[in-house]
């Protein structure tokens, strides 16, 4: 059997991250990462590799890696603002409120090459990156080594001491670990059609004046179809391609919708919720089907993406978990639910997650991770469980509502220091805003946020 220090399961950028730091330390660390094709790597298998790749400012800093070090292919265009859209509202920001080290207010990426980067600089460090290994399972001994025992799809045996899950928010072999040290049924907490959201993007070509127009700018359409976080966006890359793509709930029934008129992107015809494809060509046509044809006008590209320009794939939409520490186990990025569909994506906490279990589990032991990563993105997860919890009912006029009574608030702070307290003073509508808000962040504060916490488990 051959044996490593560290076994790590998945190689996107918590797997990545977990081995560079692991073997940056000194330690013997292995990826296991099962690999998928890709239009935009033809030329290697690698992890799935889908989310709309846009990281903001302060995201740098908490990500721990500057765009800087970055090949030169990775980064596409810097941003300058983002635009939330309601029905007949919308807010534009062009800050995030919140100090960081990087100097625009976000930059887009191209996902595939960003993982391969974090690869390169893991193998670098003298981990040991091995693409079409698929875990069939994973055997946790508690009295003799080595204390983990993964067995591949070929057969093989490899045996760890530490074990760091990276498998993503689909959560193939972190489930049937985690199951093994729960008193209940790990799908109790984390059912992937309830833990998860779907997210679908295309890579399209936009005409010339279009993209000039959303150059610079990540663009969300909040309140135009139903579902908890469920909204489009578009994101700008390079030579007028963008991304455009949703998120939104797992298995909604349009039956269970009321107010269906309300939505901009439902029609009185439909009989079930549109499939993503139908959900862009509506919102293409929305915004731009007076003047240009939809979607002639905006080709699919198709050497980008996972196949033919289109990716479909899936992305926490819970709160993360602790890690069973005690069994020499850390669940990182994804799997972890550190990542999150509120702000589509979270390369930055995934990268934070990934290192910090990839350098306590150098030292050999692993017990001080839960306490590492909330005191690392504790803060990020609030505000996100938080505003997501906050807006968890929100229907079109709300959105409105929300967009109208933060854009007053303009005037005295932008981004996330629109809930400033002093800004209860702003009027009615400001109050109910910013208290809503502080009140939720109140009742998940201390590590509340956490739906699985390490006590739970049976080691």
């Amino acid at each position: 059997m051959e044996r490593f220090d560290v076994a790590i399961v998945g190689g996107g950028p918590a797997g990545s991250s977990a081995a560079h730091a692991a073997a940056s330390a000194g330690a013997s660390a292995v990826v296991l990462e099962k690999g998928v094709p890709r239009s935009d790597r033809p030329d290697r298998l690698g992890p799935d590799s889908t989310d709309a790749a846009g990281i903001l400012d302060y995201w740098v800093d908490i990500m721990g890696i500057h765009p800087d070090e970055m090949p030169d292919d990775v980064v596409l265009g810097t941003l300058d603002r983002a635009e939330f859209i309601g029905p007949t509202e919308s807010l534009t920001l062009r800050s995030t409120g919140i100090e960081s080290s990087y100097d625009e207010f976000g930059f887009c990426m191209q996902r595939a090459r960003f993982d391969d980067f974090l690869r390169d600089r893991a193998e670098g460090a003298g981990a040991s990156y091995r693409t079409g290994m698929s875990v069939r399972g994973v055997e946790v001994d508690r009295d003799e080594g080595p204390r983990h025992r993964l067995e591949l799809a070929s057969g093989e045996p490899i045996g760890a001491d530490l074990l760091i899950l990276a498998d993503g928010p689909q959560r193939q072999v972190t489930n049937g670990v985690l199951d093994e040290l729960l008193p209940f049924d790990v799908t109790e907490r984390l059912s992937t059609r309830e833990a998860n959201h779907i997210a679908y993007q295309e890579h399209r070509r936009l005409p010339e004046e279009v993209f000039a127009e959303v150059s610079g700018a990540i663009k969300f359409w909040w309140g135009h179809m139903p579902g908890h976080t469920a909204y489009p966006w578009i994101f700008p890359n390079d030579d007028n391609v963008a991304r455009i793509g949703l998120t939104m709930p797992i298995g909604l029934d349009i039956a269970d919708i009321e107010n269906r008129g309300a939505y901009p992107l439902i029609e009185p015809d439909d009989e079930r919720i549109p499939q993503g494809k139908e959900y862009l060509r509506r919102l293409l046509e929305q915004e731009y089907g007076d003047e240009y044809d939809v979607p002639g006008d905006f080709p699919l590209v198709e050497d980008r993406g996972k196949s033919d320009g289109t990716e479909t794939y899936a992305i926490s939409s819970t709160r993360p978990i602790d890690s069973p520490t005690a069994a020499g186990i850390a669940v990182v990025g994804g799997a972890m639910g550190a990542t999150s569909a509120f702000h589509e994506g979270g390369d930055h906490t995934a990268v934070r997650t990934g290192a910090i279990a990839g350098e306590l589990a150098a030292s050999g032991d692993l017990s001080g991770y839960n306490d590492r990563w909330k005191d690392a993105i504790g803060d990020e997860v609030l505000r996100n469980v938080a505003m997501a919890e906050v807006v968890r009912d929100y229907e079109p006029d709300d959105w409105d509502w929300a967009f109208s009574t933060a854009q007053k608030l303009m005037d005295k702070s932008d981004g996330y220091g629109l809930f400033d307290t002093s800004n209860v003073r702003a009027g009615f509508g400001a109050a109910r805003l910013v208290t809503s808000y502080k009140r939720t962040k109140f009742s998940y504060r201390k590590g509340k946020y956490v739906q699985l916490t390490e006590s739970e488990y049976s080691v």
